[in-house]
């Protein structure tokens, strides 16, 4: 069984990695690919929407004689990331409440 990832998880991924570092295309669904299962056919959609959204911006920069398109976190890019954040934290706090024994929760 797998969980599924909403698209806003996925965006605040994305969004995470990016406020580390900038990565180009490829490289940065490996690097979502090291905590999720995702295709680059699913990365690409994710990227063009938060490109529209205003929360990455784009520059190519050349490597061995091509150019290589990098994604960078906006200022909004930010801002939103600190919504998922806190969205994610107050889901997970809730989740935990049912699904740790030890958390207090309504275990009985």
């Amino acid at each position: 069984m797998k969980i599924q990832i909403t698209a806003d998880l996925l965006d605040g991924i994305v969004l995470a990695i990016l406020e580390r570092n900038d990565y180009y295309g490829y490289a940065l669904t490996q690097r979502v690919q090291e905590v999720i299962t995702i295709s680059e056919s699913t990365m690409y959609p994710v990227l063009r929407r938060l490109k529209k959204d205003g929360y990455v911006t784009t520059y190519d920069q050349p490597y061995q004689g091509r150019n290589r398109r990098y994604y960078q976190i906006t200022a909004d890019g930010k801002s939103h990331l600190a919504r998922v954040r806190q969205l994610w934290n107050d889901y997970k706090n809730a989740l935990d409440q049912i699904f740790n024994p030890d958390g207090g929760g309504d275990a009985k």
